[in-house]
């Protein structure tokens, strides 16, 4: 690929601007309910709100009590975010006084063993969908699947697919281009992608109860009667305390090219694991997860990003992808931005698209052993200490500060953002610069900002988070939903309803027969 100085220079017109300006955007925001005394809520997902395993824009994730909001696609980032808003606006008018916890790392749990697992009905694919959160128990513990964040997906317009295609030697399809260029896109974002946890990581911090039966070896530092932080963390969802799985190091999924990928994904779902084994599947009548591979499906994987295409009915992710192609990549290393009432703001969301681009425009050598090691010791520093004062990382193996780097990598996004802005909005700028503080001074990063907001005071983190989620909650109640609004999502609750009956009605075969079915490339080859 052609040095980044070129591809944006061919960029640098009306066209250029106009292409890159064509980017589709999507949230998927997690949240958990809490009642009035910060606990984490035990009582079933609102009927008002519909089915979770059939509506557009209100799921949940591992719990009954971790809801997960989804926007449409939208090119526009000012209807992107109005959608997520009215989402929550809508949700919280059927809480019946529960609140969204505004925070990645849990609120307080009385008891790990009472988390409430999702529950998606009495069809096949339902009840699949619940023992594939039953065997996430058995296998990580509950604690780490309550831990919520924001995903952000992204793609670039096909006008400026085909101009960079213009520019190519033409020695792959267009389609085949685009799949490559998106997994090139992919290893720069892992080369850089302790950008992210530095700027908007915000889980320095949790309630001590939250490691009741962990064996945890971290200097933590306490504050109020019972929050443990550590001084220079930025997310400690990301770190080993979060979603990781010991058992996928030993997969060695390739991002160097689509087929290598599908080939690593295609091989790691059929690798067993002994230590899952031990759990057992089905024992005397009862099953305890779907499977005894390292990934009972596919989603198990832990990535901070993911190639995605949207996958037909029954279709597996990487079957999708083996169809057609990459569509567009999810991001997974965001934690909920706690000082905006719906996770993420839109100066963060500009940044994003400026990031990605770059990783999109940059040359995308493919990685070796020895750089994936550089880029996990990377992200691992900045994660647990990534506002310490002349913090060094390795780039290319060779030692570079931490502030250096970001400095250089804000010159460049300040390139893309000159040609995306013109003379009568300089949006893109205008959050660069804001961000770029947070480079100059690491106390206005989110994380940074957390901190000095109960550290200082010696309160605790969750009664700052409370205080935060009833202002949201005040905030989002009075949000104006119209009637057309209104009448909208209530449409969608009937219609996730109606098809929930459907689905059931039609789900006549054994649960056995089904899973064998589903697992049936697994299993016999």
């Amino acid at each position: 690929m052609k040095p980044f100085s070129q591809s944006l220079a061919f960029l640098a017109n009306e066209n250029g601007r106009h292409a890159l300006l064509g980017m589709q955007r999507g949230i998927e925001r997690e949240t958990l309910r809490i009642d009035a005394d910060s606990h984490l809520a035990s009582d079933e997902h609102p009927k008002a709100l519909g089915s979770a395993l059939t509506h557009s824009r209100i799921t949940t994730d591992y719990s009954e009590s971790l809801l997960e909001f989804i926007t449409p696609v939208y090119n526009k980032i000012p209807e992107l975010l109005a959608d997520l808003t009215k989402t929550h606006a809508y949700t919280v008018r059927n809480l019946n006084g529960q609140y969204l916890w505004p925070v990645s790392m849990p609120c307080f749990v009385n008891d790990v063993g009472s988390i409430p697992i999702a529950q998606y009905g009495t069809s096949n694919i339902g009840k699949m969908k619940t023992l594939y959160r039953k065997g996430l128990t058995a296998r990580y513990g509950a604690q780490m699947q309550v831990i919520s964040g924001v995903h952000f997906n992204f793609s670039v317009s096909q006008e400026l697919w085909e101009l960079l295609y213009s520019q190519s030697d033409k020695a792959l399809s267009l389609d085949d281009f685009i799949s490559d260029s998106y997994f090139g896109l992919i290893r720069n974002y892992r080369r850089n992608m302790w950008v992210l946890p530095y700027l908007f990581g915000a889980s320095p911090a949790l309630c001590g109860s939250f490691l009741d039966g962990l064996d945890v070896d971290l200097p933590f530092q306490k504050t109020g009667k019972g929050t443990l932080y550590l001084p220079y963390a930025t997310s400690l969802r990301m770190s080993d305390l979060g979603y990781t799985n010991k058992e996928q190091d030993t997969l060695g999924v390739s991002y160097n090219s689509l087929p290598d990928y599908l080939d690593g994904m295609k091989k790691a779902i059929k690798m067993k694991s002994q230590k899952f084994a031990d759990i057992g599947v089905k024992v005397n009548g009862e099953y305890r997860q779907l499977n005894d591979n390292i990934l009972q499906i596919e989603n198990e994987f832990y990535s901070p990003i993911r190639p995605k295409r949207v996958a037909n009915e029954n279709e597996k992710p990487s079957e999708a992808l083996a169809r057609s192609g990459v569509q567009y990549v999810e991001v997974r290393a965001l934690d909920n931005n706690p000082f905006n009432p719906v996770g993420i703001s839109a100066s963060q969301v500009r940044f994003l698209d400026l990031f990605l681009l770059h990783c999109l425009l940059s040359p995308s050598k493919k990685n070796s052993q020895k750089e994936n090691q550089e880029i996990t010791s990377n992200l691992n520093s900045v994660i647990l200490e990534g506002r310490k004062p002349g913090l060094t990382l390795k780039r290319e193996n060779n030692p570079l500060l931490l502030q250096e780097w970001l400095t250089d990598l804000f010159k460049e996004l300040s390139a893309i953002a000159s040609i995306i802005d013109d003379d009568s909005c300089t949006e893109y700028q205008t959050s660069l610069d804001l961000w770029y503080e947070a480079v100059l001074n690491p106390d206005k990063t989110l994380s940074g900002r957390m901190l000095n907001q109960f550290v200082g005071p010696n309160i605790d983190h969750g009664r700052w988070a409370m205080e935060l989620a009833n202002h949201y909650q005040a905030f989002l109640k009075e949000y104006v939903l119209s009637e057309t609004d209104l009448a909208d999502y209530q449409q969608q609750t009937d219609n996730s309803l109606a098809a929930l009956s459907e689905i059931e009605a039609n789900s006549t075969q054994s649960f056995d027969g089904f899973l064998n079915d589903y697992f049936d490339d697994v299993i016999s080859k």
